[in-house]
């Protein structure tokens, strides 16, 4: 992929080609300056995928880096998504999902609103109702992977809100 500055765009309204704002400069490359923190954080988001269907577990992540505003996972896991057979549609309509539950199954409204509360905590705790949903809908083994997964992708997501890291250049399968 191209830099910010070399992309350009074109609306109806302007006939030329117009640059996109530049690029932002990450704050901090904490991978290379911390490697063994990224090699665990490598081993633990594996660990915690371990026993959950890959589509699931990257709406989840989407999910989860809408939330905290993270636009370079937000970049990878739907790219990632993508690469494991989801639609364009669902992936647009789960900012909504609230909206758009036909979009969804069960288990996977399940999983988001799980997703939601573990993420949202400043709303208070898991709500027993969202917990026993997603309960009814996972088996104990699969329900404590999903808890690993959202826990994990939201530590994903602090590390790259904190340290800025630049979306747009990650391909699918990058970090396996």
């Amino acid at each position: 992929m191209t830099t910010a500055e070399e992309r350009t765009a074109s609306t109806p309204s302007t006939p030329s080609t117009v640059p996109y704002a530049p690029e932002p400069t990450p704050r901090l490359d904490w991978a290379a300056l911390a490697p063994d923190v990224f090699k665990a954080m490598i081993r633990l988001d594996a660990a915690a995928g371990r026993g959950l269907d890959p589509v699931l577990r990257e709406l989840v992540k989407i999910r989860a880096s809408q939330l905290n505003h993270c636009a370079f996972c937000l970049d990878m896991h739907t790219k990632d998504a993508l690469a494991a057979g989801e639609s364009v549609e669902r992936i647009v309509q789960l900012s909504a999902w609230e909206e758009s539950r036909h979009f969804y199954t069960e288990k996977e409204l399940a999983a988001l609103e799980l997703t939601e509360a573990v993420t949202v905590l400043t709303d208070g705790f898991v709500p027993d109702e969202v917990y026993e949903r997603a309960a009814a809908h996972f088996e104990e083994a699969e329900l404590a992977q999903l808890i690993a997964a959202i826990t994990v992708i939201n530590a994903w997501n602090r590390f790259g809100v904190t340290c800025r890291r630049t979306p747009g250049h990650y391909q699918p399968g990058q970090y396996l």
